[in-house]
């Protein structure tokens, strides 16, 4: 017998001095007896299958069986534990609380309210205090309160449920069926979406201060490591086109992603930060979220600074956001001149030659051919004048005119004027990385795997609460931000007889 049946049949078996049970309450049974009772059941079901034949079948059935059993276990306990919170003597708890600088008068009975756990439904037995001046505020329940319920469902369910809308390919209705299969909860999509409309905003708040705390975990865990190269900090972002509801139909407007990643000495990615914003003009939010998150590492980093480089596509958003704030930036604690090392995209550069070498010699093995070895020249010091030369050696010797001629020189002008941006082979030497794949992967796992399935279209207040929640995910820093929210719940704090007839004058007044 392991160690946790052992416990549980200790507890069930052992007289234990049991508080009063809440009175007119449907809880009134000692915690032994409840206990005593679901192990029982889970006892039938191992005889049972002791005497069956043995099959995969039977095993199988057999292990469905004991997982609701102890779910069932589990729901008791919860209920018997939350009801028992309370003194069941109404009369004990205090006449007055005080919540938000509010005053509220307890009702001399108990009311039962559903309640939503991990291990299914519970009926919670609470007392409520009604605002003693009388005001349109809603009741109070303290214990309810205390509990962190979310919507009537317990912190550890809301945050599940949350988490759950945040996964890839996870639809309301796919969460709606994992709430049912692993947990007995058979929520509509209305409380589904009040529970995340409850809790993205309080998560979205703690974003900043958990994924800054992340980044200088992982500087510290790249600083601590071995290699040839500094750490390297390195920024992204880019757009990606998401459905879009609008009266009389839906659009198709841009949206953006911004990465940060930590490498290491070697040149190992250990880990990325990612921010997602619904499409507006000019990609502000995202600008400044962005601005604040590097700010903030900065300021707060106190090793060697690492290298800090930017790498993205040459779009207009992501020039911009160099032109104008990066490559403008002073340190935020020193003042000093910030060194951002901007790279473009080596596979868009790439993409360039391959619409150069299909003007020059239509497709086939011979453009294949020249842009593979233009690909290596790109990666060699001093490269990107050989591919240019090369380029413009075959563009004269062809003669390309009309729809061919300016196609060619679209990618030609491309590379052309992006050359300070092409130092591939020096990126190599530093431990920089060549390419934006991070942030291009990042559109396509903080978009493509949620919120682009097939024939979704979003409000952008719906599709902003499921990136508020997405980012926390891929992010790694879930766990720390929910733990912040459930922190910072505010607790009524029921006083005692003591305590209130000490404080009998100001009520009066």
């Amino acid at each position: 017998m392991n160690y946790s049946m052992h416990l549980l049949l200790t507890l069930a078996t052992t007289p234990t001095a049991t508080p009063a049970p809440p009175a007119g309450t449907p809880t009134g049974r000692a915690l032994r007896d409840v206990v005593a009772d679901a192990l029982q059941g889970l006892l039938q079901r191992v005889e049972a299958f002791q005497q069956q034949p043995i099959s995969p079948a039977a095993a199988q059935q057999f292990e469905q069986q004991v997982q609701d059993e102890l779910r069932e276990l589990g729901r008791q306990v919860l209920q018997w534990t939350y009801n028992h919170r309370e003194p069941a003597d109404v009369q004990a708890l205090a006449k007055h609380v005080r919540f938000e600088a509010g005053l509220y008068t307890r009702l001399n009975r108990k009311t039962p309210q559903h309640a939503w756990t991990l291990f299914g439904p519970i009926r919670l037995w609470r007392v409520g205090y009604r605002p003693t001046d009388k005001t349109s505020e809603p009741m109070l329940f303290p214990l309810a309160l205390g509990l962190g319920l979310v919507q009537g469902a317990s912190p550890a369910l809301a945050g599940r449920a949350a988490q759950l809308l945040s996964e890839g390919g996870m639809t309301q209705q796919r969460v709606r069926a994992c709430l049912r299969r692993d947990y007995g909860v058979g929520w509509g999509v209305k409380k589904l979406r009040q529970v995340a409309q409850a809790l993205a905003p309080a998560l979205a708040a703690q974003r900043h201060a958990v994924q800054v705390e992340r980044l200088l975990a992982l500087l510290q865990q790249a600083a601590d490591s071995r290699g040839p190269h500094k750490p390297v900090l390195s920024v992204g972002r880019d757009g990606i086109t998401l459905g879009v509801r609008r009266k009389g139909g839906s659009i198709f407007e841009v949206a953006t992603t911004g990465t940060v990643s930590v490498l290491d000495r070697r040149g190992r990615r250990l880990d990325t930060i990612y921010l997602a914003y619904t499409p507006e003009p000019g990609q502000g939010q995202m600008s400044r979220a962005l601005t604040r998150l590097l700010r903030a590492v900065l300021e707060r980093w106190s090793g060697p600074l690492p290298r800090l480089c930017y790498v993205t596509d040459a779009g207009d958003n992501e020039t911009t956001y160099y032109e104008k704030v990066l490559r403008r930036w002073r340190h935020p604690r020193t003042g000093a001149p910030l060194e951002w090392i901007r790279v473009v995209d080596y596979y868009h550069a790439s993409e360039r030659l391959w619409v150069m070498a299909e003007q020059l010699f239509g497709k086939g093995r011979q453009a294949t051919a020249w842009v593979r070895k233009m690909q290596k020249w790109l990666k060699k010091p001093g490269g990107v004048n050989r591919v240019l030369h090369s380029a413009a050696a075959f563009r004269a010797q062809y003669a390309l005119r009309g729809k061919r001629r300016t196609a060619f020189q679209k990618a030609y002008r491309y590379v052309r004027d992006r050359m300070p941006y092409m130092r591939y082979a020096e990126y190599q030497r530093q431990g920089i990385p060549l390419g934006s794949g991070v942030t291009e992967a990042g559109c396509k796992t903080v978009y493509t795997q949620r919120l682009k399935l097939s024939g979704m279209r979003w409000h952008k207040a719906g599709a902003q609460l499921i990136l508020n929640l997405r980012v926390l995910q891929l992010s790694g820093v879930w766990d720390a931000a929910y733990a912040r929210v459930l922190a910072s719940f505010e607790e009524a704090k029921v006083w005692g007889q003591q305590a209130a007839a000490e404080n009998a004058v100001e009520i009066a007044a």
